[in-house]
């Protein structure tokens, strides 16, 4: 994310834009922590300036949209053509970033592992202009630790999507080989999704964000880089469907019916077997094999 603070916590109806400034985050197990006041969650202007210095995990998001309007209004703010929107009339923004104490404190409560280095800014060893803001790092994982709080009706697979550019960004920048997207959906439901470090997109995002960063120096508008397909999140969830009628039905069907699956399969196979070459038809005992012209053979029942 953007240095020197770019708070994760936004998007609650779809916003991809945040704000954010240095607040009270002692973490929820170490001692009481307020809420952090509204004024406290905008930028002011020494951040504006080291957000124009580089290039942090939500501009990431943007470098990858594919929209040649926001990666020009982007290529425009970091040259210092144009200031940033300000989006601290925006509730949908200033909500998720007031809720991202509430976030981490949920997580840690949901997992038991603390949420450390909130806030800490990282920078790329190779490339200096490339940086992080953590919204925190889970030692115990090796893995830094994103909030998100978007709408109650979003779809998990998209938003995870939407914000894959900016967790490959930072476990890139940060040298670590897992993300951990913590989502508030609305005001209902809570899910952590972990994400596993991927090279080939990392590379791709690099390239991506080197081209952006020449054009800022260069002053040459930048065009829109085609985004690689995103990397699969890894399954972290374990849920029990003991409530799931379908589940119960089928779960009985397979436990009655494996083993006689199992001998079904292995008699199909000693049935192929038999089936020599230069036969179209097998038959007897009431089932039939019969060879397709693609040579595959199907087994079925015959009438007497």
């Amino acid at each position: 994310m953007d240095p020197p603070r770019d708070v994760a916590g936004d998007d609650y109806f779809g916003n991809e834009e945040s704000v954010g400034s240095d607040r009270d985050d002692t973490q929820a197990g170490n001692g009481p922590w307020a809420w952090p006041p509204l004024a406290s969650l905008g930028l002011g202007p020494a951040e504006r300036a080291a957000r124009r210095a580089g290039i942090g995990g939500s501009d990431a998001n943007t470098i990858l949209s594919g929209s040649d309007e926001r990666i020009l209004q982007l290529w425009r703010e970091k040259r210092g053509e144009c200031e940033g929107e300000d989006l601290s009339d925006k509730l949908a923004v200033m909500l998720g970033c007031w809720t991202e104490p509430f976030n981490r404190a949920w997580y840690e409560k949901a997992s038991g592992y603390p949420v450390t280095r909130v806030g800490e800014v990282v920078r790329c060893a190779l490339n200096p202009w490339r940086s992080s803001t953590l919204d925190g790092f889970v030692e115990p994982l090796g893995a830094v630790w994103e909030a998100k709080h978007t709408s109650g009706f979003a779809k998990p697979a998209e938003v995870v999507e939407r914000y894959m550019p900016q967790l490959q960004h930072n476990m890139a920048v940060a040298g670590c080989q897992r993300a951990l997207l913590s989502i508030l959906f609305g005001n209902g439901k809570w899910e952590c999704f972990e994400i596993a470090a991927d090279w080939l997109y990392q590379q791709d995002l690099l390239e991506a964000e080197a081209r952006f960063w020449a054009c800022v120096q260069s002053g040459e508008p930048p065009v829109a880089a085609p985004a690689p397909l995103p990397p699969r999140p890894v399954g972290v969830r374990e849920v029990c469907l003991e409530g799931h009628n379908l589940w119960a039905a089928s779960a009985a069907d397979w436990l009655a019916h494996g083993a006689a699956a199992k001998a079904h399969a292995a008699a199909c196979t000693s049935l192929r077997s038999l089936v020599e070459d230069d036969v179209a038809r097998a038959f007897g005992h009431g089932i039939e094999a019969r060879r397709s012209k693609a040579g595959a053979i199907t087994i079925r029942a015959v009438g007497p």
